[in-house]
């Protein structure tokens, strides 16, 4: 069944408007072509308006439609060869995170990715696309693999965050994903992280070191969830719509602030309108990425990572004694 979100009521309902007048004219043999262009106009003017003015709260709740392409998708469409590798080699194997190595435009590549489930058996396979440390610790050895091939990694982040469970803490989710930071920033291979949904707090990070950030249009990159934000500032979850404006985790706001390299468009209302579309769209810009990093040396690679991390959060000070601004 097709879900619509409440902001697309308008919409659906000009939708069903025309599905009702084309069925009348089957059955009846009225021409009521007028009021159906009439209809369809109001529709496209309708989805123009919407969709080109969306909250950040409205983009969240597009980057978790359930029908979003997520990282398997991407992966059948832009690398039919992939072949899955499974296991951290010290634990187990965590369904949350998927890799391997594939091809990508006649170029070997490796890919990462966190993937979430369709319905209720898959999500609790795949652990609702919550990350534990094996998880982690897998992509490392991917990486790791990639790195020793010299083959350039990307990486696809749609995850709320790292499982904060028990087991995870135990098995030292934290130290996992500070391991991968500090890996990868060692790697002589171009990385390309693309935010394709949702990049929540840390369990986006620990695969999001990379050369270029890419976001989809209606994808968002945060510290925390807006739920999370608002129980812990407002003790309500309801709050969080205000959340999602406050922590700025829109692709345009990413972009702006010098988080995000390059904004990926999508088809119009998301990208689970037209999968195929979204995968062609992202695959031009990552050809555009690789073609462009895989010029530079190892050197190279490590260093522009590094000096790109560095300056996030950078900011001016002034000394206002000698400007003349009070303290």
């Amino acid at each position: 069944m097709e879900v619509m979100l409440d902001f697309e009521a308008p919409i659906t309902e000009l939708r069903k408007k025309i599905e009702e007048l084309e069925n009348l004219s089957s059955s009846s043999g009225i021409d009521v072509s007028s009021e159906i262009s009439a209809l369809q106009k109001k529709l496209q003017e309708t989805a123009d308006l919407i969709y080109s003015n969306l909250s950040p709260w409205q983009k969240v709740q597009i980057s978790r439609h359930p029908a979003r392409p997520y990282t398997m998708d991407y992966i059948t469409r832009l690398c039919p060869d992939f072949m899955e590798l499974s296991g951290d080699r010290r634990f187990s194997d965590d369904k949350a995170i998927i890799g391997g190595p594939a091809t990508f435009h006649g170029r070997k590549v490796m890919i990462i990715g966190t993937q979430k489930g369709r319905d209720m058996k898959e999500n609790v396979f795949r652990n609702f696309g919550w990350p534990q440390p094996e998880g982690y610790r897998k992509a490392l050895r991917l990486m790791r693999l990639a790195n020793q091939a010299q083959i350039p990694i990307i990486t696809f982040i749609d995850t709320p965050g790292a499982y904060p469970g028990v087991g995870s803490e135990e098995r030292h989710i934290a130290e996992a994903i500070a391991v991968n930071l500090r890996e990868m920033f060692n790697l002589t291979v171009p990385v390309i992280c693309v935010i394709i949904g949702e990049g929540g707090s840390g369990g986006a990070i620990g695969l999001g070191v990379g050369n270029r950030i890419l976001i989809l249009e209606n994808a968002y990159y945060s510290v925390i969830t807006p739920e999370g934000c608002a129980a812990i500032l407002w003790k309500d979850r309801k709050y969080a719509p205000k959340a999602a404006d406050a922590l700025k985790l829109t692709a345009a706001k990413l972009k702006e602030l010098g988080i995000a390299d390059t904004i990926v468009p999508e088809p119009k209302g998301g990208a689970h309108h037209d999968c195929d579309e979204a995968a062609r769209l992202l695959g031009e810009e990552l050809e555009r990425q690789l073609n462009l990093l895989c010029k530079q040396s190892g050197e190279e690679l490590k260093a522009g990572r590094y000096e790109k991390f560095r300056a996030f959060g950078c900011f001016d000070e002034i000394n206002t004694a000698d400007s003349g601004v009070e303290a």
